[in-house]
């Protein structure tokens, strides 16, 4: 008899997980809540515009491509995808703009226009963030850390320290450069983690190197056919995916996973992996007396994420500053941060991403159309900030920072939909909006987030951005593919 494994939520980490399992031979069900798999990553299709609802900017793509030959299939079967270049557009409150690009001459050629010492220092910064690379995947990505002892292993404190943990990533930033403009633009990755770039770590240079060295990337027909593969992949192993189907309770006997509770019955398995939130799936789903290494007030006590306010615009023009990825940075960036963090508000002077798929593919949007999808960093849900009315005067100011630097007419005759932390906590249960999970603002939270595996409940295990490795897609993806094979490994 096959062993059996019940899997909640149909997400990056959760999909991930299923195939790792079903391909070494596992009785997989996944359920989802929401109507459709994806997590936070949704399609949205308006009066002919196509938007991606949730993560845009895809890296590492080796990761997806790793869960296709686990089933003995080939990626390009199921998805295309293709290398950007230049990267993302960054374009300054003076109105300069850096392409990044993964040609480190035409970056400095870029950045000596502003300042020509931090072009002088920019191979250098290239070199440590391949360091830090390197290490991470050597300790972190690639592991699990189950235990103390694998935490306190004699090789990952070594390169812990390697690392400089205790340096946040400003501060590494500030050994090569001086100028805002540069200290922006690459101080940025913080917030791939929901993070920020003043409070978290340095480990996240790295992602300069990821991004040059390994590629960003679009996917044809948009970033959701990314969960379409993988959904086709495991179905094709034989994963039952169930949608519109929410688990209401993980049956917990003296210390021991028995199955769940859903909205249409009772599923038995003794191997649960929840792929949600690990603070919502304890505090909405496990009974706290089940529970007692993550209490409420432990739980409490953790610094969620960024969470962010989204407007997808559909606008019958096109603009010539947009890119694939495009990045406008306000005036002072510190202030942000400061606002979202220690406020808790939504920023006074957001930095504004904006996704035009279009611009690299038709059929995204109608023949002379865009389809925009606006993002503005946002404070988890708290009591300072009350999305029933931030919504409307949030919105309005993301779009006059788009309207200075000449995107205009947003709102005049544009398809116009916005999506805020409210409905991020209400339609994937991230505890309090947050994005990514835990913030990785602290070491603690960036090198010891909650471990993969229940230290109270046998039998249940966390994937996604909340656990270990990490948030961000791929990272993800990783986690659910690590438990997968442990739990395989293991059984």
């Amino acid at each position: 008899m096959k062993s059996k494994a019940v899997i909640i939520g149909a997400g990056f980490g959760g999909l991930s997980c299923a195939v790792t399992l079903a391909s070494k031979g596992w009785d997989v069900t996944v359920l989802e809540r929401q109507q459709n798999p994806g997590g936070k990553l949704q399609r949205i299709q308006i009066e002919g515009y196509t938007f991606d609802r949730g993560p845009s900017t895809i890296t590492m793509p080796r990761v997806f491509r790793s869960l296709y030959e686990l089933a003995g299939a080939s990626m390009e079967d199921y998805v295309e995808i293709y290398e950007l270049e230049p990267r993302t557009r960054n374009i300054f409150a003076d109105g300069t703009i850096v392409d990044f690009s993964r040609d480190q001459a035409f970056m400095k050629a870029q950045i000596s226009k502003y300042s020509s010492s931090d072009a002088l220092r920019y191979d250098d910064f290239m070199a440590e963030a391949a360091v830090l690379y390197h290490l991470s995947e050597k300790q972190f990505l690639n592991k699990l850390l189950l235990s103390w002892r694998d935490k306190m292993s004699l090789p990952l404190l070594r390169d812990l320290l390697r690392v400089r943990p205790f340096l946040s990533l400003q501060s590494l930033l500030l050994k090569y450069f001086s100028h805002p403009h540069t200290l922006a633009m690459l101080g940025r990755y913080a917030t791939y983690v929901g993070s920020s770039p003043f409070r978290s770590p340095a480990i996240f240079a790295m992602l300069g190197y990821v991004e040059s060295v390994e590629g960003v990337y679009g996917v044809r027909g948009g970033t959701y056919k990314l969960v379409e593969g993988l959904t086709a992949l495991a179905e094709g192993l034989g994963v039952r995916i169930m949608n519109g189907i929410e688990v209401t309770n993980i049956s917990v006997v003296n210390g021991v996973a028995k199955g769940v509770d859903t909205t249409h019955g009772f599923y038995s398995a003794k191997t649960v992996i929840a792929g949600g939130d690990v603070l919502s799936v304890n505090r909405m789903l496990v009974e706290e007396n089940s529970r007692p290494s993550m209490s409420d007030r432990k739980i409490a006590a953790y610094e969620p994420s960024l969470s962010g306010y989204v407007t997808l615009a559909g606008v019958p023009r096109k603009y010539e500053a947009l890119l694939h990825h495009t990045v406008f940075f306000p005036e002072q960036y510190e202030t942000e941060f400061i606002d979202i963090f220690e406020r808790k508000i939504p920023a006074k002077q957001p930095a504004v991403y904006v996704c035009h798929s279009g611009y690299s593919e038709s059929g995204m949007a109608p023949e002379g159309g865009s389809n925009l999808f606006i993002l503005a960093n946002a404070p988890y849900m708290n009591e300072a900030c009350d999305w029933r009315t931030e919504t409307a005067s949030y919105g309005k100011r993301v779009l006059s920072v788009l309207e200075g630097h000449g995107i205009t007419g947003l709102d005049q005759g544009a398809v116009l939909q916005h999506y805020t932390p409210q409905n991020i906590a209400e339609d994937t249960l991230a505890h309090k909006g947050a994005i990514y999970g835990i913030s990785s603002n602290s070491v603690e939270q960036t090198f010891f987030r909650p471990s993969n595996r229940s230290s109270d409940v046998k039998g249940l295990w966390y994937v996604g951005g909340t656990t270990h490795p990490g948030g961000g897609t791929p990272i993800v993806s990783l986690s659910g593919r690590l438990v997968g094979e442990h739990i395989a490994n293991h059984a």
